[in-house]
């Protein structure tokens, strides 16, 4: 099992950026998938991104795809999502997800079996 501890959420303004970052502990991090997952009010879960341990390969969802970047720090167990260009639709819980690199997927959500606490995103003027 993975421990996951998200942080750096908060309040920005339409077209502000936002860092969060999410420590991961636990044995065997190099099978995991790690990546983010938002949950907006009144919404379903949506994947944002995920990359391999090592780093070489990352998944966005095209609807960030060019405003979010997924990075992973293997050394220090951590991953990192910045976002840039937010939007008031970015308001959301972020999780930090871990999952089977044989099955997680964006597509599902559900597939990540470890999950962080959540993170509030608030886009808002």
């Amino acid at each position: 099992q993975v421990q996951l501890v998200e942080s750096g959420g908060g309040l920005v303004q339409p077209g502000g950026s936002l860092r969060l970052s999410c420590a991961a502990s636990g044995d065997n991090l190099d099978r995991y998938v790690l990546g983010w997952v938002r949950q907006a009010p009144g919404k379903e879960r949506e994947g944002v991104a995920c990359i391999l341990r090592s780093g070489l390969s990352t998944f966005v969802a095209p609807s960030v795809r060019d405003r979010f970047t997924i990075s992973r720090d293997s050394a220090k167990n951590t991953v990192t999502l910045q976002m840039d260009s937010l939007k008031a639709k970015g308001t959301a819980i972020y999780f930090c997800v871990a999952g089977s690199v044989l099955t997680a997927t964006l597509a599902k959500p559900e597939l990540f079996n470890s999950w962080g606490q959540g993170t509030r995103v608030t886009v808002s003027s």
